[in-house]
């Protein structure tokens, strides 16, 4: 069989003529087979093959639609916050984490579900958790006296302070400020609990506690050296084997008892009892005092880190992060609240599993879930003598996807993304770190529309059907046009 012959044979369209003839009782050598329906057969079976594969890619495509809805999900009326921040010079002693929203909630220093670590100005974790405990609260601020009193505290400055440290096992210092409202009222009690303590320990003779202060609007150095941020701040120093390596200084604890004058003496003679009147034994283990819970570790450095997470009604509301105490001033102009975010994010965490399945649904999904993260708020020391508080506004929205493959994971199958906007604003009250956000009613709602199998082989019928028709009736008119041709051409020649 010639080459030719063997392409008319794909001719299937004269089987098809050849069974439409055979109804007809036409014999079947009248039918014949023909290059063009050949050429028409191999370009139908071509389409029909490219068809198939485009039917069979757009079947087992994901197609989503995407729709803006009421907020009704079932994580109720609440959403988490979760969140990592930094703050190189705020201290963890007074570091306060605050919830607010317009519905009236207001709630100050959270601690159940949050956790500081006192840090270095590098952001570098320096020890172990430091837990600060309730917002320092003090029942009895001090003695009423109407008249004078005696100075009987030792006054320190930057070049006396570490000599009395390291003379004494126990040195009670207390920074104040003369402006502060809580400082004046400690001081007649805090100079007449020296005087008292002065005569039972003759410094002299007995040098195992002294009670000593510092004014803090005089020695600034000293008092940022001993990360002092809130007026009045008493601090116990202990010699001896908590000498820290860095700079030689003093591991220290604050004192949050009652400031009248029984209650200083009380607790300083706890602090005294342990240590045996020779000084050279003066303080080893000490730092496990009897001085009861009025007393607990004092920050380490000036920063810190503060990580967590805290569950806000979903109404807009506030987050901030300030220096809080309820027996302590502070001064704005030394108060910065530089911070570097992290994380910050709204929701439930999701597994993994979870994640890739919404970015297969949604690739645009997650790129503003976290949109703080990685950021830093500095202002410099320069700047803050305006006071300076760092406001972020925060809008966001929830994206919640439905798929046919995890139909039990639809509820957990959904991600707060939010915009954000940062901005310095000068107050005159003490700096703060607020984030302000604002919860949409509405969410968006990614639904996966699957194409159902029974559509899939209807279309596939379909695209055989119409495309063996379709080149049938060109091979006919081919067929036909040629034939006439014929005739035409045979009539001239007779």
């Amino acid at each position: 069989m010639t080459t030719t012959g063997k392409l008319k044979a794909v001719d299937f369209y004269r089987y098809v003529s050849g069974l439409s003839e055979l109804a007809r009782k036409i014999p079947r050598d009248l039918t014949e087979a023909s290059l063009s329906g050949a050429s028409l057969s191999i370009l139908a079976a071509l389409s029909i093959f490219f068809l198939f594969g485009m039917e069979l890619n757009n079947y087992l495509t994901v197609r989503t639609t995407t729709s803006i809805v009421v907020d009704k999900s079932k994580d109720g009326d609440f959403m988490r916050i979760d969140f990592n921040i930094s703050f190189p010079v705020l201290s963890c002693e007074f570091a306060s984490v605050d919830v607010s929203d317009i519905l009236g909630t207001n709630r100050l220093n959270i601690t159940k579900t949050i956790r500081k670590f006192s840090i270095d100005p590098n952001l570098r974790s320096m020890g172990s958790e430091f837990h600060s405990g309730p917002i320092p609260d003090v029942n009895n601020h001090g003695d009423e006296f109407e008249g004078d009193y005696s100075e009987d505290s030792v006054k320190l400055t930057g070049q006396t302070f570490d000599h009395y440290s390291h003379q004494h096992p126990i040195l009670v210092v207390n920074f104040y400020a003369p402006w502060c409202y809580w400082s004046n009222r400690l001081r007649p009690s805090w100079e007449k609990a020296a005087k008292i303590i002065r005569e039972r320990y003759d410094p002299e003779v007995d040098k195992r506690i002294l009670l000593a202060k510092v004014d803090c609007t005089e020695e600034v150095d000293l008092c940022r050296r001993n990360h002092i941020q809130g007026y009045p701040s008493i601090r116990i120093y202990r010699k001896g084997s908590d000498v820290r390596e860095n700079q030689g200084h003093h591991e220290h604890e604050s004192y949050y008892g009652d400031r009248d004058t029984g209650s200083l003496v009380e607790a300083m003679e706890k602090l005294v009892a342990p240590i045996p009147i020779e000084l050279q034994s003066a303080s080893d283990g000490q730092s496990n005092g009897t001085s009861g819970p009025a007393k607990r570790p004092a920050p380490k450095s000036s920063g810190c880190r503060i990580e967590g997470f805290v569950r806000v009604k979903k109404v807009p509301g506030n987050l901030v992060i300030t220096a809080l105490s309820g027996a302590h001033s502070f001064d704005p102009s030394q108060i910065n609240v530089s911070h570097f975010i992290s994380h910050f994010s709204f929701g439930k965490k999701i597994s993994r599993r979870t994640l890739l399945e919404m970015r297969r649904l949604a690739p645009h999904l997650g790129g503003s879930h976290d949109r703080l993260a990685g950021q830093s708020y500095i202002t410099h020391r320069e700047e803050t003598n305006a006071n300076v508080t760092i406001e972020h506004y925060l809008q966001v929205v929830k994206t919640e996807i439905i798929s046919r493959q995890a139909p039990q994971e639809q509820e957990q199958m959904a991600e707060y993304e939010y915009t954000a906007h940062s901005s310095l604003v000068h107050s005159l009250h003490v700096p703060a770190a607020k984030f302000h956000f604002e919860p949409s009613p509405m969410q968006v709602l990614v639904t996966e529309d699957s194409k159902s199998f029974s559509h899939f082989i209807t279309n596939l019928c379909a695209i055989i059907g119409g495309i063996f028709t379709v080149a049938g009736i060109l091979d006919s008119l081919l067929h036909n046009t040629m034939r006439l041709m014929k005739k035409v051409e045979l009539g001239k020649h007779i």
